[in-house]
């Protein structure tokens, strides 16, 4: 036998890096069931978090590997793409290979920090051409029946392999029939159907599992979800979801990541897609907690898109932000965030406490009120694609990360995450409508869920949220968020004499981290009847009590959790302690 080359040698450290951060996947992710049956909700956060930053580190020992290895030759481009090619021999016939040249491309830009893609030495989305449709069936179990009968959805639930005994699995089932009969008739005029199909693997999310699934008839669909909690040790579901819009809220962009243990995601992203066709490839392998494949799939879509499409990024709608500037492709819906070169004096952070804090949204269970944003790094776009105006700006404010080189404009680091409707908009353009007084509701719920889940949104301006497509309000600016716990909440002391009431300054000394809740309501921003309906559901957020209230539950360690549906998706009145 030949000695292996210097190519092979490599190639194989970095198979067998891949091999064992998947398999550490696999092993935090199998834990969170295992977590879910003992109500260890707190491990499942720590797994979460765990799992997050497990790509980061074992690239950054795999680094360590090949230097050691390969010395001088790290840098080699030529040995690269041979390692290249042996790589892809080695990995074609894994079923998650698709994970695999993510992780070798990951290496490839940090020994070679680049602007785009090298074919020489990264792999494309032309060396593995990926068929997500035609995989749905693989990772699921198809029931053969022609009605949601009760004692399918037994079987279904028994199928799921849950260890914990159900509190009243005939009844559950019972009452899940129902539902799902219900839907059905309404969807396709009676009961009957070809086939109910279930995916093997249960997903896991802070407090509940979910099951999932959908009904076929002809070329129609019908989603099936099935949440599962667990109460003290005795399970019951929750929840039916059977619509687009309900399975579409599971999986928003703003909610942490799933665990689901998978040989083959790519047959779960197919299965997936068929339920919701307006999520991206690349938004489902992020929810999956694949977010490291799923920027690939996002910046391979973002090109195609690109290349399909002949309007110019503008500058996003909105007040123009003091730390970040924002804008938009209009044909897609996504926003490009980059940060400024430097900050008004009001601002007072840097650069890196910036970039901190979007990191930290990024390991922070966001309860279905942070937006996700995903970092890039050395993006390049055709400058014939942004707008004069917009190009200029962002040369003139952001000239460390933005240039122009040729005919592209390279972006060397940005957040991209999905584009909502400015609040302030929101309500200005409804002004007439109901939506606007649903609107402002369901920001103080924001508000409040996130005070609950330890973050303090900091500047809470209209601004700064924003109405997702379901009209569910986001808070998208995180310049100056924190913990609810690193503030100090006080009252307003009393002015000793007018003097002090009519100066210009605070006659009383003023901490980084004070703040005044009965302050607030000066910049909330809202006049007439929707201020008065805010104060009227939402006025305790102008009190010392409530915030100081909410620190000691999140300092006591109490863990929350917001379930992503409503009562009118609920199977019986009581079980849920979330929102």
């Amino acid at each position: 036998m030949t000695e292996p080359t210097a190519a092979g040698r490599a190639a194989d450290t970095i198979h067998r890096s891949f091999d064992e951060y998947h398999n550490r996947f696999r092993e935090i992710t199998r834990r969170a069931l295992q977590r879910f049956e003992r109500c260890d909700w707190d491990g499942i956060r720590r797994d979460t978090v765990q799992r997050l930053d497990l790509h980061e580190r074992i690239i950054r020992d795999t680094l360590g590997t090949l230097t050691e290895q390969l010395d001088s030759g790290l840098t080699d481009r030529p040995l690269w793409a041979e390692m290249k090619d042996v790589y892809w021999r080695e990995v074609l016939g894994r079923d998650d290979f698709e994970l695999a040249q993510t992780f070798f491309n990951s290496l490839t830009r940090r020994v070679f920090p680049h602007d785009g893609v090298d074919p020489e030495i990264d792999y494309t989305g032309a060396d593995f051409p990926l068929p997500y449709r035609g995989w749905e069936m693989a990772s699921a179990r198809m029931y053969a029946v022609r009605r949601a009968e009760s004692e399918t959805l037994m079987r279904v639930i028994e199928d799921a392999g849950f260890r914990v005994p159900f509190a009243d699995l005939e009844g559950d089932s019972e009452l899940a029939a129902e539902r799902i009969e219900r839907q059905v008739v309404e969807t396709f005029g009676d009961p009957e159907f070809e086939a109910l199909d279930m995916l093997r693997p249960v997903l896991v999310r802070n407090k509940a599992a979910y099951l999932i699934g959908r009904v076929r008839r002809g070329e129609r669909l019908l989603p099936v979800v099935l949440a599962v909690l667990n109460r003290g040790g005795k399970l019951l579901v929750d929840a039916v979801l059977t619509s687009e819009e309900e399975v579409s809220i599971l999986f928003s962009f703003a909610r942490w990541y799933f665990h689901a243990d998978l040989g083959s995601p790519r047959e779960m992203i197919g299965f997936l897609g068929s339920l919701l066709p307006r999520k991206t490839v690349a938004e489902l392998y992020i929810s999956l907690g694949y977010n490291k494949h799923g920027k690939t799939e996002f910046y391979r879509d973002l090109m195609s898109h690109i290349a399909s499409s002949e309007d110019r990024f503008v500058v996003a709608p909105g007040v123009p932000g003091l730390v970040m500037e924002v804008f938009t492709l209009p044909s897609y819906e996504f926003v490009f965030k980059l940060i400024k070169d430097y900050f008004p004096p009001q601002k007072r952070t840097t650069r890196a406490e910036v970039m901190e804090r979007y990191r930290e949204v990024l390991r922070h269970d966001r309860v279905g009120r942070l937006v996700d944003f995903q970092g890039f790094e050395h993006v390049k776009i055709p400058r014939s694609r942004f707008d004069d105006k917009l190009l200029s700006q962002l040369l003139e404010s952001s000239a460390k990360t933005v240039a122009v080189d040729g005919d592209d404009v390279i972006i060397r680091q940005m957040y991209v995450g999905r584009r909502v409707a400015p609040l302030d908009i929101f309500v200005r353009e409804h002004s007439e409508d109901d939506a606007s007084r649903h609107a402002v509701l369901d920001w103080g719920y924001t508000l409040k869920e996130l005070a609950a889940a330890n973050i303090f949104a900091g500047d809470m301006l209209l601004k700064n949220f924003g109405v997702t497509r379901h009209g569910r309000v986001v808070f998208y600016d995180y310049d100056e968020l924190g913990p609810v716990a690193d503030f100090n909440f006080r009252r307003m002391p009393p002015a000793r004499h007018v003097e002090e009431e009519m100066a210009a300054e605070p006659w009383f000394s003023v901490a980084e981290n004070d703040v005044f809740p009965e302050e607030l309501g000066k910049f909330v921003g809202l006049t007439g009847d929707l201020r008065e309906l805010f104060e009227e559901h939402h006025g305790d957020l102008f009190t010392v009590d409530f915030w100081r209230a909410i620190q000691e539950r999140n300092r006591g360690g109490e863990v929350l959790d917001f379930y992503p549906y409503g009562a009118e998706s609920r199977l019986r009145s009581e079980g849920n302690d979330g929102s």
